[in-house]
Protein backbone atom coordinates (compact mmCIF):
# COMPACT_ATOMS: atom_id res chain seq x y z
CA UNK A 1 0.00 0.00 0.00
CA UNK A 2 1.46 3.34 -1.06
CA UNK A 3 2.11 5.90 1.65
CA UNK A 4 2.40 9.65 1.29
CA UNK A 5 5.82 11.20 1.94
CA UNK A 6 6.18 13.20 5.16
CA UNK A 7 5.56 16.91 4.96
CA UNK A 8 8.94 18.39 5.80
CA UNK A 9 8.80 21.54 3.67
CA UNK A 10 5.99 24.03 3.08
CA UNK A 11 5.51 24.46 -0.70
CA UNK A 12 3.94 27.91 -0.38
CA UNK A 13 6.76 29.11 1.84
CA UNK A 14 9.33 27.58 -0.52
CA UNK A 15 7.81 29.44 -3.48
CA UNK A 16 7.67 32.68 -1.50
CA UNK A 17 11.38 32.36 -0.70
CA UNK A 18 12.22 31.97 -4.40
CA UNK A 19 10.12 34.99 -5.30
CA UNK A 20 11.89 37.02 -2.60
CA UNK A 21 15.19 35.76 -3.99
CA UNK A 22 14.26 37.03 -7.46
CA UNK A 23 13.48 40.44 -5.97
CA UNK A 24 16.73 40.61 -3.99
CA UNK A 25 18.73 39.56 -7.05
CA UNK A 26 17.80 42.83 -8.74
CA UNK A 27 20.38 44.54 -6.54
CA UNK A 28 23.69 45.11 -8.35
CA UNK A 29 25.75 43.53 -5.56
CA UNK A 30 23.49 40.51 -5.00
CA UNK A 31 25.40 37.28 -4.24
CA UNK A 32 24.96 34.43 -6.70
CA UNK A 33 28.01 32.27 -6.11
CA UNK A 34 26.02 29.10 -5.34
CA UNK A 35 24.00 28.98 -8.58
CA UNK A 36 27.03 30.13 -10.61
CA UNK A 37 29.08 27.28 -9.17
CA UNK A 38 26.36 24.74 -9.98
CA UNK A 39 25.94 25.96 -13.56
CA UNK A 40 29.70 25.97 -14.20
CA UNK A 41 29.98 22.48 -12.76
CA UNK A 42 27.23 21.18 -15.07
CA UNK A 43 28.98 22.62 -18.12
CA UNK A 44 32.27 21.06 -17.03
CA UNK A 45 30.61 17.66 -16.69
CA UNK A 46 28.96 17.90 -20.10
CA UNK A 47 32.31 18.75 -21.65
CA UNK A 48 34.07 15.90 -19.88
CA UNK A 49 31.39 13.40 -20.88
CA UNK A 50 31.29 14.78 -24.42
CA UNK A 51 27.52 14.87 -24.20
CA UNK A 52 26.11 17.46 -26.61
CA UNK A 53 22.37 17.69 -25.97
CA UNK A 54 19.90 18.62 -28.66
CA UNK A 55 16.87 19.03 -26.39
CA UNK A 56 17.28 20.03 -22.76
CA UNK A 57 15.19 20.85 -19.72
CA UNK A 58 16.76 23.23 -17.20
CA UNK A 59 15.09 23.52 -13.78
CA UNK A 60 15.94 26.14 -11.18
CA UNK A 61 18.64 28.17 -12.97
CA UNK A 62 17.12 31.58 -12.33
CA UNK A 63 20.17 33.29 -13.87
CA UNK A 64 19.51 31.78 -17.29
CA UNK A 65 23.25 31.31 -17.81
CA UNK A 66 23.15 27.56 -18.36
CA UNK A 67 20.26 27.79 -20.82
CA UNK A 68 22.01 30.56 -22.74
CA UNK A 69 25.21 28.53 -23.07
CA UNK A 70 23.36 25.45 -24.29
CA UNK A 71 21.21 27.48 -26.69
CA UNK A 72 24.38 28.90 -28.25
CA UNK A 73 25.39 25.35 -29.21
CA UNK A 74 22.11 24.78 -31.05
CA UNK A 75 20.33 22.98 -28.22
CA UNK A 76 16.58 23.55 -27.85
CA UNK A 77 16.18 24.48 -24.17
CA UNK A 78 13.09 24.56 -22.01
CA UNK A 79 13.61 26.44 -18.73
CA UNK A 80 11.32 25.95 -15.73
CA UNK A 81 11.25 27.01 -12.08
CA UNK A 82 9.10 25.96 -9.11
CA UNK A 83 7.96 29.52 -8.42
CA UNK A 84 9.23 31.96 -11.02
CA UNK A 85 7.80 32.84 -14.42
CA UNK A 86 4.30 32.46 -15.79
CA UNK A 87 4.32 28.66 -15.76
CA UNK A 88 5.34 27.33 -12.30
CA UNK A 89 6.92 23.90 -12.33
CA UNK A 90 5.67 21.12 -10.04
CA UNK A 91 8.58 18.76 -9.48
CA UNK A 92 6.61 16.22 -7.45
CA UNK A 93 3.94 15.64 -10.13
CA UNK A 94 4.15 14.10 -13.61
CA UNK A 95 5.37 16.68 -16.08
CA UNK A 96 2.65 18.20 -18.30
CA UNK A 97 4.75 18.20 -21.46
CA UNK A 98 6.17 15.64 -23.87
CA UNK A 99 9.02 13.44 -22.74
CA UNK A 100 12.18 12.89 -24.71
CA UNK A 101 14.81 15.27 -23.31
CA UNK A 102 18.34 14.07 -23.91
CA UNK A 103 19.57 16.25 -21.06
CA UNK A 104 17.99 17.53 -17.84
CA UNK A 105 19.67 19.74 -15.24
CA UNK A 106 18.10 20.56 -11.88
CA UNK A 107 19.89 23.25 -9.91
CA UNK A 108 19.28 24.05 -6.26
CA UNK A 109 15.69 22.88 -5.88
CA UNK A 110 15.56 19.17 -5.04
CA UNK A 111 16.77 19.67 -1.47
CA UNK A 112 13.42 21.26 -0.54
CA UNK A 113 10.90 18.83 -2.05
CA UNK A 114 8.94 16.52 0.23
CA UNK A 115 9.06 13.59 -2.19
CA UNK A 116 12.63 13.48 -3.46
CA UNK A 117 12.39 9.92 -4.85
CA UNK A 118 9.22 10.87 -6.69
CA UNK A 119 10.84 13.98 -8.16
CA UNK A 120 13.82 11.94 -9.37
CA UNK A 121 11.48 9.38 -10.95
CA UNK A 122 9.68 12.16 -12.86
CA UNK A 123 13.04 13.43 -14.13
CA UNK A 124 13.96 9.90 -15.21
CA UNK A 125 10.70 9.47 -17.10
CA UNK A 126 11.20 12.75 -18.93
CA UNK A 127 14.51 11.55 -20.38
CA UNK A 128 14.86 9.93 -23.78
CA UNK A 129 16.77 6.67 -24.01
CA UNK A 130 20.42 7.59 -23.62
CA UNK A 131 19.59 10.90 -21.94
CA UNK A 132 21.54 12.35 -19.02
CA UNK A 133 20.27 13.91 -15.79
CA UNK A 134 22.41 16.09 -13.51
CA UNK A 135 20.98 17.46 -10.26
CA UNK A 136 22.85 19.70 -7.82
CA UNK A 137 21.62 20.90 -4.46
CA UNK A 138 22.71 21.70 -0.91
CA UNK A 139 23.99 18.63 0.91
CA UNK A 140 24.65 17.27 4.38
CA UNK A 141 27.37 19.20 6.15
CA UNK A 142 26.19 22.60 4.95
CA UNK A 143 26.15 25.60 7.29
CA UNK A 144 27.95 24.05 10.27
CA UNK A 145 28.74 27.45 11.80
CA UNK A 146 25.15 28.69 11.53
CA UNK A 147 23.83 25.42 12.90
CA UNK A 148 26.07 25.70 15.97
CA UNK A 149 25.21 29.37 16.46
CA UNK A 150 21.47 28.65 16.35
CA UNK A 151 21.86 25.84 18.89
CA UNK A 152 23.59 28.27 21.24
CA UNK A 153 20.94 30.90 20.61
CA UNK A 154 18.07 28.51 21.40
CA UNK A 155 19.89 27.26 24.52
CA UNK A 156 18.08 24.32 26.14
CA UNK A 157 15.07 24.53 23.79
CA UNK A 158 16.46 24.08 20.26
CA UNK A 159 14.11 24.72 17.35
CA UNK A 160 14.27 23.35 13.78
CA UNK A 161 16.08 26.05 11.81
CA UNK A 162 18.33 24.17 9.35
CA UNK A 163 16.94 21.85 6.68
CA UNK A 164 17.52 18.10 6.86
CA UNK A 165 20.06 17.27 4.17
CA UNK A 166 21.03 14.38 1.90
CA UNK A 167 24.55 12.92 1.99
CA UNK A 168 26.56 11.14 -0.72
CA UNK A 169 25.59 7.64 0.39
CA UNK A 170 21.86 8.40 0.45
CA UNK A 171 22.14 10.12 -2.93
CA UNK A 172 23.58 6.99 -4.51
CA UNK A 173 20.85 4.82 -3.07
CA UNK A 174 18.23 7.22 -4.41
CA UNK A 175 19.56 7.13 -7.97
CA UNK A 176 19.65 3.34 -8.03
CA UNK A 177 16.17 3.13 -6.52
CA UNK A 178 14.80 5.54 -9.14
CA UNK A 179 16.11 3.59 -12.12
CA UNK A 180 19.15 5.56 -13.26
CA UNK A 181 21.95 3.73 -15.02
CA UNK A 182 25.64 4.36 -14.35
CA UNK A 183 24.93 6.69 -11.41
CA UNK A 184 27.65 9.06 -10.24
CA UNK A 185 27.39 10.82 -6.88
CA UNK A 186 29.87 13.30 -5.52
CA UNK A 187 30.07 16.50 -3.53
CA UNK A 188 32.26 19.55 -3.20
CA UNK A 189 32.16 22.57 -0.95
CA UNK A 190 32.21 26.33 -1.10
CA UNK A 191 33.83 28.21 1.78
CA UNK A 192 32.62 31.75 2.42
CA UNK A 193 33.63 34.17 5.18
CA UNK A 194 31.38 36.75 6.80
CA UNK A 195 31.94 39.75 9.03
CA UNK A 196 28.46 39.61 10.57
CA UNK A 197 25.63 37.22 11.24
CA UNK A 198 23.36 39.61 9.38
CA UNK A 199 25.58 39.30 6.31
CA UNK A 200 25.45 35.50 6.43
CA UNK A 201 21.67 35.46 6.70
CA UNK A 202 21.33 38.08 3.94
CA UNK A 203 23.41 35.93 1.57
CA UNK A 204 21.20 32.91 2.23
CA UNK A 205 18.03 34.91 1.62
CA UNK A 206 19.34 36.48 -1.58
CA UNK A 207 20.10 33.01 -2.97
CA UNK A 208 16.85 31.35 -1.92
CA UNK A 209 18.55 29.21 0.73
CA UNK A 210 16.71 30.24 3.87
CA UNK A 211 14.28 28.19 5.94
CA UNK A 212 11.13 26.81 4.29
CA UNK A 213 10.34 24.06 6.80
CA UNK A 214 6.67 23.28 7.32
CA UNK A 215 7.19 23.41 11.09
CA UNK A 216 10.04 25.79 11.77
CA UNK A 217 10.98 27.35 15.05
CA UNK A 218 9.61 30.61 16.33
CA UNK A 219 11.52 33.80 15.48
CA UNK A 220 14.41 34.57 17.78
CA UNK A 221 13.49 36.81 20.66
CA UNK A 222 15.77 39.60 21.86
CA UNK A 223 17.59 37.40 24.35
CA UNK A 224 18.11 34.55 21.87
CA UNK A 225 19.23 36.99 19.16
CA UNK A 226 21.78 38.46 21.56
CA UNK A 227 23.11 34.96 22.21
CA UNK A 228 23.32 34.30 18.46
CA UNK A 229 25.28 37.51 17.84
CA UNK A 230 27.63 36.71 20.71
CA UNK A 231 28.14 33.15 19.40
CA UNK A 232 28.98 34.55 15.96
CA UNK A 233 31.46 37.06 17.37
CA UNK A 234 33.13 34.32 19.44
CA UNK A 235 33.93 32.45 16.21
CA UNK A 236 35.63 35.35 14.43
CA UNK A 237 39.18 34.81 13.22
CA UNK A 238 42.06 37.27 13.38
CA UNK A 239 40.56 39.21 10.46
CA UNK A 240 37.18 39.55 12.16
CA UNK A 241 35.40 37.01 9.96
CA UNK A 242 33.60 33.70 10.45
CA UNK A 243 34.06 30.90 7.92
CA UNK A 244 30.96 29.07 6.71
CA UNK A 245 30.79 26.02 4.47
CA UNK A 246 28.23 25.11 1.82
CA UNK A 247 28.30 21.50 0.63
CA UNK A 248 26.93 20.86 -2.85
CA UNK A 249 25.80 17.35 -3.75
CA UNK A 250 25.65 16.39 -7.42
CA UNK A 251 23.73 13.38 -8.70
CA UNK A 252 24.01 12.23 -12.29
CA UNK A 253 22.62 9.24 -14.11
CA UNK A 254 21.53 8.01 -17.51
CA UNK A 255 18.30 6.69 -18.95
CA UNK A 256 19.07 3.31 -20.46
CA UNK A 257 16.31 1.16 -21.88
CA UNK A 258 16.61 -2.53 -21.04
CA UNK A 259 17.51 -4.41 -24.18
CA UNK A 260 16.85 -8.11 -24.77
CA UNK A 261 19.92 -10.35 -24.70
CA UNK A 262 21.42 -11.48 -28.00
CA UNK A 263 21.66 -15.22 -28.73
Amino acid sequence: MATSPPTIFAPKRRNALRRRMAHLQQRPDAPRYVIDDMADDVLDRLSFLRHTPQRALIVGDWTGALAATLTATGCAVESRDPALGHDPFEEESPYPFAEGFDFIASLGTLDTVNDLPGALVHLRRALADGGLMIASFMAAGSLPALRAIMLEADADRPSPRIHPQVDVRAGGQLLQRCGYADPVIDSHHLDVRFRSLEGLVADLRAQGLSNCLAHSGAPLGKTALARALAAFDARKDAEGKVAERLEILTLSGWARALRPPKF
